[in-house]
C-alpha cells in the first residue's frame, strides 16, 4: 500500500504529534563533560581553538563545578596538565599529582558528582606520545606496567571510573587485574575501545599540551579507513573486562557506533571530540549556521546512532537548552 492511502506527513503536522512519535530523545543524563585541570594557581585560561572551554587550576575550579551541578550533568572526565614532564610520564602515578589532587578536591566539594579519569601518558611525557618509548616507538608492555601504577593511584584518590585512552594491546585486562589486586574491584572501566588516529583531535592538543614531538600515533590508534577492526578491538576489550566501550571520534564514525550497538550488549559511549566542537563554534561565530540547532542535531545524531553516553564539550550548553524545554 502506498500513496495516496499512506501519507507520512500526517505524523509531522504539528509539534505535539512530532513529540509523540519521536524515536530518539536527548537527555542531560546522556552527558559527560570533559574538564582540563592545570597545575598552578589562579588559572582560568580559555583555549583559543575551543571557544568557551577553559583550563582551570584547582583554586579556580569552583565556578565551573557550580555550573555543572546546577545543570544536573552527572559526570566529568578529567584531563591533567602537569608542570613536570619526563620520558615516561611518572606524574601519572604520583599520589600528589594534578589529577589525584583534582579527584580529591572534586569529591570533597561535590561528593555526588561522578568523576572519571582519563588514563594515558601523552600530557605527561616530554615527547607527547602515549607511553614508554623504545627506538622512537611506543613500547606496549612497558607502558602497561606504568598503567597499573596510574590506575591504582587514581583509585586511591577516589576516582569513580577509569578510562584508558592509549589503545595499548591488553590494557583493559591489565587495569582490571591491577584494580582488583589493589582492592578496587568495584571501579568500572570505560575503554576507548575504537579510538581512531583522527585529524579531529587538533584543538585538544592545544587544550592538553599533548602534541607528539615527532611522528604521529598511527602505530597504536586505529586507521580511519577500518570498520571491521573496530569490532575486533571492542570484542577484545569486552573479553578483558571493559564495563563501557567507547568510540572516538563520534560524528565521523556514526557507522561504528551503530555497528557496536548491534553487536554488543554493553553501554556505548561516544566522544564528540574537540574538532567536531570547534567546527560548530567557528561556523556559528561566522554566522554560517544556526549554532544551537546544529549542536543539538549533532548530539541527537550521536544518540540516534546508538550511543548511550556522549562525552561532549557542548554538555553545558545542551543541558541549559534541555532544562529550559
Amino acid at each position: 500500500m502506498g500513496f495516496p492511502s499512506v501519507r507520512p506527513r500526517r505524523l509531522r503536522k504539528n509539534e505535539n504529534i512530532r513529540r509523540l512519535v519521536r524515536e530518539t530523545e536527548l537527555s542531560i543524563n546522556d552527558f559527560i563533560y570533559p574538564l582540563f585541570i592545570e597545575e598552578g594557581d589562579n588559572i582560568k585560561l580559555e583555549i583559543p581553538s575551543m571557544p568557551g572551554i577553559f583550563r582551570y587550576s584547582l583554586d579556580r575550579l569552583d565556578e565551573e563545578l557550580e555550573q555543572i551541578l546546577n545543570l544536573d550533568i552527572p559526570a566529568v572526565l578529567l584531563f591533567g596538565i602537569p608542570k613536570h614532564k619526563d620520558s615516561v610520564g611518572s606524574e601519572t602515578w604520583n599520589d600528589e599529582g594534578i589529577i589525584q589532587r583534582a579527584v580529591r578536591y572534586i569529591k570533597e566539594k561535590c561528593p555526588d558528582l561522578y568523576v572519571i579519569t582519563d588514563v594515558c601518558f601523552c600530557e605527561y611525557t616530554e615527547h607527547g606520545h602515549c607511553g614508554v618509548l623504545h627506538d622512537h616507538e611506543v613500547a606496549n608492555d612497558p607502558t602497561l606496567e606504568n598503567t597499573k601504577k596510574q590506575v591504582v593511584s587514581h583509585a586511591k584518590a577516589g576516582a569513580d571510573m577509569v578510562a584508558p585512552s592509549g589503545m595499548m594491546d591488553g590494557v583493559v585486562k591489565t587495569i582490571r587485574e591491577a584494580l582488583d589486586n589493589a582492592g578496587y574491584s568495584d571501579i568500572p572501566i570505560m575503554s576507548y575501545s575504537a579510538k581512531y588516529a583522527s585529524a579531529y583531535y587538533g584543538p585538544f592538543r592545544d587544550a592538553a599540551e599533548s602534541s607528539p614531538a615527532f611522528g604521529d600515533r598511527r602505530s597504536y590508534q586505529m586507521d580511519p579507513a577500518n570498520r571491521r577492526e573496530a569490532l575486533k578491538e571492542v570484542q577484545l576489550d569486552v573479553e578483558e573486562g571493559a564495563d563501557i566501550i567507547m568510540v572516538k571520534p563520534a560524528l565521523a564514525y556514526l557507522d561504528i557506533i551503530s555497528d557496536l550497538k548491534n553487536s554488543f550488549k554493553l553501554p556505548i559511549a561516544a566522544y564528540n571530540v574537540s574538532g567536531e566542537y570547534s567546527m560548530v563554534k567557528a561556523a556559528g561565530r561566522l554566522g554560517w549556521i544556526d549554532e544551537e540547532k546544529v549542536m543539538m542535531e549533532t548530539l541527537t545524531s550521536i544518540k540516534r546512532a546508538g550511543a548511550d553516553i556522549i562525552i561532549t564539550y557542548h554538555a553545558k550548553e545542551a543541558a541549559r537548552i534541555l532544562k529550559n524545554g
